[in-house]
């Protein structure tokens, strides 16, 4: 169940970075209410898996699930630059975040 928890904070996560871009600066309502809702959503699913994940690898995932699909959510529908170093980094965050699961 924690992992679960964990994933779809992460999940929460990219949502909170993509409604923050769209919230230009706080200046659109709608974009900063996902904003606020999104963050202390994904920031209270973290706290719930970490009370049966240990903290460093709670932490990790949760940032690696989020810098990784924040990432490809930018490339693929916000026009941030394609290039293979981005993609090899995007891979190696996921390989950290597959690893720790593996041994958590």
């Amino acid at each position: 169940m924690a992992w679960s928890l964990l994933v779809v904070a992460g999940a929460l996560e990219i949502i909170f970075a993509v409604a923050m871009k769209s919230s230009d600066g706080f200046t659109r309502m709608l974009p900063a209410l996902v904003t606020v809702a999104s963050g202390l959503s994904s920031v209270l699913l973290l706290s719930l898996s970490l009370r049966s994940l240990p903290v460093g690898t709670g932490y990790a995932v949760w940032t690696g699930i989020g810098a990784a699909g924040t990432a490809v959510v930018g490339m693929i529908a916000l026009g941030d630059p394609v290039a293979t170093a981005r993609i090899s980094s995007i891979a190696l965050i996921l390989a950290g975040v597959i690893a720790l699961k593996l041994v958590g």
